[in-house]
């Protein structure tokens, strides 16, 4: 029952196809740059998506504390209205208020700082998840004009594969510096 893998006869060393092994390597590298290029472009994509969230959430706390800053604005002027019903409880209440009013204000200032941070990080990490897909899509192309080379037997094919592929790793690298 035990059969044999046979070659075909034809099957001889590699001499006669002198660009069989040096596009065959060519290929298994530039897969790994793909990998490695693909993994980055998701990771920065990743990082965009959270830095997202981030942000509509520090826009979020924003809106909150423009609503609580309105209420107590709002019952700053009902206090002045009524104060002189009471005067020294229409003092407490106005300081009271005032304190508020400043808490809010500064720390809306605080939450719309960060939040403007967190989109500029995100807008960064898009900038770097464009370029890592742009070099994606190049070495894919390259790769594949690489393949080419061994059912056409140019070795043209390989050199333009190679460039193309080159171009997409420069386009990847610039992501890695974008600051």
């Amino acid at each position: 029952m035990s059969e044999a893998l046979e070659l075909p006869e034809h099957h001889h060393a590699h001499t006669d196809e002198p660009l069989v092994m040096p596009v065959s390597l060519t290929m298994s590298i530039l897969a790994v740059l793909l990998a490695m290029v693909t993994l980055l472009g998701h990771r920065a994509h990743t990082e965009e998506l959270s830095r997202e969230t981030q942000a509509a959430s520090r826009w979020t706390q924003y809106q909150a504390k423009s609503i609580r800053q309105h209420e107590s604005e709002t019952a700053s002027d009902l206090v002045n209205l009524v104060a002189p019903l009471n005067k020294e409880r229409g003092e407490t209440l106005r300081k009271k208020y005032e304190q508020q009013l400043e808490h809010y204000t500064s720390d809306k200032e605080d939450v719309s700082e960060k939040a403007k941070e967190l989109e500029s990080e995100r807008d960064l990490s898009a900038r770097r998840a464009d370029r890592f897909d742009g070099g994606e899509a190049l070495l894919e192309i390259g790769l594949v004009i690489c393949s080419i080379t061994l059912l056409a037997k140019n070795r043209w094919f390989w050199f333009g594969g190679m460039g193309i592929a080159t171009i997409g790793i420069i386009v990847a690298i610039t992501g890695l510096v974008l600051h």
